[in-house]
């Protein structure tokens, strides 16, 4: 695609053939204007061209495959009758005009259209050289060149589109059809005519349409498709499935809570598209000077052509090997590499400026709970105060904490379950984010949360005895102006974390912090047990964001939350990592790279990652100028033919693709460690 060779950016090209690839140039991802709506009656739509595409989104790369093997059987008919029928002088070469023509005509169209637009690319250079060939009477010169040049193209199509066959691979995994129950009666319809609150039934081997909750029916599901885990994973009644995941070996129903782009599926294809579509720096500075580069070519054309008396051979040469095709691919192939590697680990990223970022990150910031910890608290003590019984205690705290999402609150839901409680009616309810929750339990006006924040409200809160508050959490309960007792809680932490922070530092993260919002004393332990440099406890939402900014001040920092809490704090870092974000709209939108699972193995994978990526880009970088550049010295001097310089020319950019996809493979170990530890 030697219009996409020119904007030095990943593309996401038209399966219609219709060219975009400059309307992008400067703005990498612009969905309202050119946007690729799926629908499985139709295929891909362009909006831009209103053209409808049934086929695989690589038509283009196919039509110029036509054009290299019909031109090429031409050109090497023309040099089979030279060397088996000299006699037949003529018609090899008008054997190797027709060649030559078959082959030149995609590059000339291209290098029309550009100028027909009012701007000058590479393909000028190309199509220049191979014109002046023919001019010359060189036409089997002029076919090789073509061919050579065209088989590049057709390279750099179908590895620089790596974002629209990531779509369409994700797509595949989405079922055309759905079995919908209607009225007690199984009906099958379009995926797209799913509405919310639609109940499906999926049987064992489907692919799930859509995001649902499982209403009836057990089963294990495969998932690594979102998350990157190898291990399936088994789910029950009121557990939630993810569009794309397939249901392995029971028949479920579920009930449709998210279809089409809102669902995690869609989410994870807007990410994909966002990431190949973005720049790295380096990317915007080739971009800055790319206009200037042509006509600096055309100039030393000129000049060589003068000196050399007119000879045509080595001013062809010049054009052909100062094609920098290598040079443009450097980039946008490791990106490609890169972000199909993450997203095969689970972890997606926005923007490849995200992930080229990662290599300077040298400060690290994790919240506790659900990062560092399980976040599966349990309560592990009771304490009420006079007057009060531990059952009536634990029924007030976990009725005022029934409509919360929080670790806490489900900790208490799921103990007074466990004990046969009644849960009382509450209503007014609020919760104060980083704080507690208030409402009104059987018309007592409760609150339950933090002891500073109590203590804010004119509580005054007891001091507890060391011994009887070691490693817990303790969280008050309040009800009518009167403290009533607390309730302790444990965490704990997961098990990779001591290795995710020895290996951060293997890598060359200088310090590891933490903030949280717990007691001083349990902040402490975790700290101790991970070694972490330094922690702040007791921490609301707005004083993480204060400890974040004053950290960004000494170095490049990453903030590391479960995306849902933590969302100002991971938008105040540098780097904003969200763990856990497979069906979570805030993780997936206030973090720049979301990680579906919570396997904290992926962190330094992602550090390591990012360095690879980075050594690759520059090695690409390095060898493609030392090919243009070495190539035009000896093309200068008389050293290279045409033929020879469109044969570099291909290889050069094969050995920077070969070199990219060294990055596909990276982090495999850790799928690897996961499958064998399930086992």
């Amino acid at each position: 695609m030697a219009e996409n060779t020119m904007t030095n950016e990943v593309p996401t090209p038209c399966a219609c053939g219709h060219d975009h690839a400059h309307e992008h140039q400067n703005a990498p991802v612009q969905k309202a204007e050119h946007k690729h709506e799926h629908n499985h009656s139709k295929g891909f739509v362009c909006p831009t061209c209103g053209e409808v595409s049934e086929g695989t989104g690589h038509d283009r790369s196919m039509g110029r495959l036509g054009f290299a093997l019909l031109g090429g059987c031409f050109t090497l008919n023309s040099f089979l009758l030279n060397w088996l029928l000299p006699s037949y002088a003529l018609a090899a070469e008008y054997s190797a005009l027709v060649g030559a023509v078959i082959l030149a005509m995609p590059i000339v169209w291209t290098a029309t259209k550009d100028l027909w637009k009012g701007k000058v690319y590479m393909n000028e250079l190309v199509a220049l050289a191979i014109l002046a060939a023919i001019a010359g009477g060189n036409f089997q010169t002029a076919g090789i060149i073509a061919f050579f040049l065209l088989l590049t193209i057709i390279i750099e199509t179908r590895t620089a589109s790596g974002a629209q066959r990531s779509i369409e691979e994700l797509i595949k995994l989405t079922p055309s059809t759905a079995h919908v129950m209607r009225d007690g009666v199984e009906v099958d319809v379009e995926a797209s005519e799913l509405v919310v609150g639609d109940i499906v039934r999926v049987r064992a081997g489907d692919n799930f349409p859509v995001d649902g909750r499982i209403i009836k029916g057990e089963s294990t599901v495969n998932q690594a498709s979102i998350t990157g885990e190898s291990v399936p994973v088994d789910k029950a009644v009121n557990d939630d499935v993810f569009a794309g995941t397939q249901n392995l070996t029971g028949g479920v129903e579920i009930k449709v809570t998210k279809i089409g782009e809102d669902t995690t599926l869609g989410k994870v294809k807007e990410m994909i598209l966002a990431a190949e579509g973005s720049k790295t720096p380096i990317v915007r500075i080739i971009d800055r000077y790319a206009s200037y580069y042509t006509p600096t070519i055309l100039m030393l054309a000129a000049v060589t052509w003068w000196f050399s008396n007119g000879n045509m051979s080595q001013v062809i040469t010049l054009m052909v090997i100062a094609c920098p095709c290598a040079v443009v691919l450097a980039t946008p192939t490791a990106v490609v590499a890169a972000v199909a590697a993450a997203a095969r680990l689970g972890i997606l990223i926005k923007n490849v400026a995200h992930l080229e970022l990662a290599t300077k990150v040298r400060t690290f910031v994790f919240d506790k709970t659900g990062t560092l910890t399980n976040g599966l608290l349990s309560v592990v003590r009771l304490n009420p105060f006079e007057g009060t019984e531990p059952a009536e205690l634990l029924a007030i705290a976990a009725s005022a904490e029934q409509y919360s999402n929080h670790p806490t609150g489900k900790a208490m839901q799921k103990l007074a379950a466990e004990a046969g409680l009644t849960l009382l009616d509450t209503t007014d309810f609020e919760e104060i984010h980083g704080k507690g929750v208030s409402a009104a339990v059987d018309g007592r006006k409760c609150l339950i949360g933090r002891a500073t924040w109590l203590e804010t409200l004119g509580f005054n809160v007891p001091e507890e005895k060391a011994e009887d508050a070691a490693n817990i959490s303790i969280v008050y309960v309040a009800c009518d102006g009167k403290l009533i007792g607390w309730l302790g809680l444990r965490d704990k932490l997961r098990d990779e974390a001591p290795k995710m922070i020895a290996d951060l530092r293997a890598l060359g993260v200088r310090n590891c912090a933490m903030v949280t919002g717990d007691r001083k004393s349990v902040a402490e332990i975790v700290a101790a047990q991970l070694h972490i440099d330094d922690y702040r406890s007791e921490c609301l939402p707005e004083g993480k964001v204060e400890y974040v900014k004053n950290a960004s001040k000494n170095s490049i920092v990453a903030v590391v939350g479960d995306g849902v809490n933590d969302a100002p704090a991971l938008a105040a870092g540098d780097l904003g990592i969200a763990m856990g974000a497979i069906g979570s709209d805030v993780a997936i939108n206030s973090a720049s790279i979301a990680l579906m699972t919570n396997d904290l193995r992926r962190i330094p994978a992602l550090v390591s990652l990012s360095r690879k990526m980075c050594v690759i880009m520059n090695q690409n970088v390095f060898v493609g100028f030392l090919f243009v550049v070495g190539g035009m010295i000896m093309a200068l001097v008389g050293l290279l033919t045409p033929v020879a310089a469109a044969v570099l020319h291909t290889l050069s950019t094969i050995l920077i693709i070969f070199n990219s996809a060294r990055l596909v493979r990276s982090g495999e170990e850790i799928t690897l460690e996961s499958s064998s530890e399930e086992l």
